[in-house]
């Protein structure tokens, strides 16, 4: 064979074989690249339905596009009627290889059983089962990509079975029970394998081993392997149990989802980098970082808080702008207002190095403005500064904005010498001339923040009425659009009429200020959430924390939008940057808590949604999403619980609540209180928005596929933005097999 030219093909080196074919290296003669070949045997290929079946199967692998999946590129066959595949060609070596001369490190055995997890993900959220998961079938490449090869048992769920009782394929010392006893597989086949090779890479040994394959296989069936630990003992019990449960004999007592395994090993990962990162020291230095406190008014007129807070807010919207300067959000920094508490205590609670406070003092025609700037390590004054000023001759609000702007340049610039190390600071941006506007403005962001419809109707009015006294204010606009936008997430409006508003403000907003960070912000929401746009939303959220790296609410959205499309690491990250710069939003901890659940870290889930309840024990959407963690906990009484709470703190018609705790009680095995709540959806439908996707997770809940098939589809007519989460949303694992669900996904754009 070697030296020979197939197709256009030339053989240069057999690579190796086995049951399953044999591979050499060759050249691409056309595109001047190598390849790996593999011959397949004759007996899989041999009678016609044979040969149906896995050109079928071959044909849903080689769509695979995964990082961790070799590349199918060709399936051919000689003149002779030899059927071969043409595979990408990997520098490297075969985990087997690696394996055999010893046990791997922890961290890289993880490693690559992470790489598995997320090439095995990708295959079954398509419906295939690889079958014969082996250290044989894994390249490890020079760069230490871990590749999954050989497709060539895999099976389309719900396709054909062997043709022949009783047969199984796959490799004696990496069966599952079910596939050792010949009885029908599903993708949990693929976990026990991997189970094995995370074994095996830890003690350099088989957990089911014989010299005769049925002395394996009784094994296999009746036995349990050697304590990890006890061949291995700096192995953390954690992992040991990640590696029992995958092994585990019954289907059922395993994990059920690929990602269940994926998510604990790359908790264990962080975990193990943070012990080692410990145990060196550190070089880099600690990211500056500042709050900026709500000036005190010392004056006797009251009006003067207008002054004190445009004075605090402007020092904010400066320091934003200061490179490599961590700037907490005014709504945290302002929820110490009015609060006798050590500057110390407040800098530890927003976990900041220092802190900047102030005061507004008005005698006369004469202001004086003080601030200082405060060590938390301390209590110490790093830096402090009097201005003075007369206002006798002030007769607009421009003067009242000039003298802000004037003020807080001058502090933020001796800021950053005192911080940094900076020169200048840029210029501060005003939105508008008009001090009610402004003010306004304000007032319509703290209802906004409060995640009520009697707030988004409230928000809604302020921003309106900026508007009305300053048509040319394109923070309102964003104001407006974001009010909208949440508007329909909560369906209390019908998606087309809440987003559709939605978007003509925010491209109001931007026409007027494509450099505003809110409006970017707000359209990268819509694309999201109405358009399914995923390209343009990415770009949107980017390109607002490009424009201002502190605002919060743009990493908090792009986090869910990274937590939609499955980069759950990327999303974890995003949204705790997102608290570290609002640590006491409700919102922003609560969507910690969501985009933990939908990375599947349930008992994390849990503890931060109860942290948020410790902020303020009636905020809504944190009991909503906790219902749900405690549900995939099978914590049934604490999910109905919490289901309850929502729904008795939410408004008595508010669909989202009710169509919610409907849900859990599906999960939770309370067929007779879903069906009522189904009755009572159907009547509430008759006057406002009820959302089809939670109907679908009520059907779902209860077992009835086709109906929530049914009611998906809705969803996706009436551009439900719950759809969204279709990728990771874990109530619907046991839908993702169906053809139905992996077109629907398609059409989403969320799988190609």
């Amino acid at each position: 064979m070697i030296g020979k030219t197939i197709s256009h093909y030339r053989i240069l080196e057999k690579l190796g074989g086995g049951a399953m074919g044999v591979v050499y290296r060759g050249q691409d003669i056309k595109l001047k690249r190598f390849v790996a070949l593999k011959f397949l045997p004759p007996d899989l290929t041999r009678d016609p339905s044979s040969k149906e079946r896995f050109l079928q199967e071959a044909q849903a692998a080689s769509a695979l596009d995964h990082t961790n999946i070799c590349n199918i590129h060709e399936i051919d066959e000689t003149e002779d009627g030899h059927t071969f595949m043409v595979l990408t060609y990997y520098e490297g070596e075969t985990l087997k290889k690696k394996i055999k001369r010893g046990p791997l490190k922890l961290e890289e055995a993880i490693d690559i059983a992470i790489q598995v997890a997320r090439g095995l993900a990708k295959a079954h959220e398509t419906g295939i089962v690889h079958r014969d998961i082996k250290p044989a079938n894994m390249m490890i490449t020079k760069d230490g990509v871990a590749k999954i090869v050989d497709f060539g048992l895999a099976k389309l769920a719900g396709g054909i079975e062997p043709d022949k009782a009783g047969t199984t394929m796959g490799t004696a010392a990496y069966m599952s029970p079910e596939q050792a006893r010949g009885d029908q597989v599903d993708h949990r086949t693929d976990i026990w394998s991997l189970g094995v090779v995370l074994y095996e890479m830890l003690t350099g040994q088989l957990p089911f081993k014989s010299e005769y394959e049925q002395a394996v296989r009784y094994s296999i069936l009746n036995e349990d392997p050697e304590p990890i630990t006890r061949l291995r003992p700096n192995v953390p019990t954690e992992l040991e149990r990640v590696v029992a449960k995958a092994l585990a004999k019954s289907p059922d007592d395993r994990y059920q989802n690929i990602n269940d395994v994926l998510f604990d090993l790359s908790k264990l990962k962080r975990e193990l980098e943070s012990i080692i990162s410990k145990k060196q020291p550190s070089k880099k230095k600690p990211q500056p970082s500042i709050a900026v406190l709500p000036f005190a008014n010392l004056s006797a007129d009251k009006e003067q808080e207008y002054f004190c807070d445009g004075m605090a807010e402007n020092l904010i919207n400066a320091l934003t702008h200061v490179e490599d300067l961590r700037v907490v959000a005014r709504t945290s920094a302002f929820s110490f207002r009015g609060k006798e508490m050590d500057v110390r205590e407040i800098g530890t609670k927003l976990k900041v190095e220092t802190l900047l406070e102030g005061s507004v003092r008005k005698a006369g025609t004469r202001l004086r403005i003080s601030a200082q700037l405060v060590n938390v390590a301390d209590g110490y004054h790093l830096w402090s500064e009097k201005y003075d000023r007369d206002i006798g001759d002030m007769c607009c609000p421009e003067d009242i904005f000039a003298i802000q702007d004037e003020i807080s340049l001058a502090v933020v610039d001796k800021l950053k010498v005192k911080l940094l190390g900076g020169e200048k600071a840029k210029l501060v941006k005003r939105h508008t001339k008009d001090l009610e506007a402004y003010d306004l403005y304000l007032k319509g962001r703290f209802f906004w923040n409060k995640r009520t419809e009697e707030g988004y109707q409230k928000s809604l009015e302020y921003f309106q009425q900026a508007i009305e006294r300053d048509p040319t204010y394109a923070l309102a606009y964003a104001g407006i659009a974001d009010c909208y936008d949440l508007l329909g997430w909560y369906d209390h409006l019908p998606p087309e009429e809440a987003f559709a508003k939605a978007k003509a403000a925010a491209e109001r907003a931007l026409e007027m200020d494509d450099t505003l960070a809110e409006a970017n912000a707000s359209r990268g929401w819509i694309s999201t959430n109405y358009e399914w746009n995923w390209p343009a939303a990415e770009s949107k959220y980017k390109r607002a924390i490009e424009i201002n790296p502190s605002y919060a609410t743009a990493r908090q959205w792009y986090a869910e939008y990274l937590s939609y499309m499955g980069r759950h690491d990327e999303s974890v990250a995003e949204a705790k940057r997102a608290q570290e710069l609002d640590p006491f939003s409700m919102i922003i901890n609560t969507d910690l808590g969501q985009v933990l659940y939908y990375a599947r870290q349930y008992d994390q889930a849990i503890e931060q949604l109860q942290k948020t309840l410790e902020l303020d024990p009636n905020f809504i959407v944190a009991h909503f999403f906790l219902a749900f963690v405690y549900a995939q906990k099978a914590m049934n009484d604490q999910a109905i619980a919490e289901a309850q709470k929502a729904r008795a703190l939410s408004a008595g018609d508010d669909s989202l609540m009710l169509a919610h705790l409907g849900a859990i009680y599906s999960f939770s095995g309370k067929s007779d209180e879903a069906k009522k709540v189904i009755d009572q959806l159907h009547q509430l439908s008759k006057h406002r928005y009820v959302s089809p996707f939670y109907m679908a997770l009520i059907y779902e809940g209860l077992g009835q596929k086709d109906q929530a098939f049914e009611w998906l589809e809705k969803a996706y007519k009436a551009r439900d933005h719950w759809l969204e989460t279709l990728k990771v949303h874990p109530r619907l694992d046991s839908l993702r097999s169906d053809p139905r669900f992996i077109e629907l996904l398609k059409r989403m754009g969320l799988e190609k």
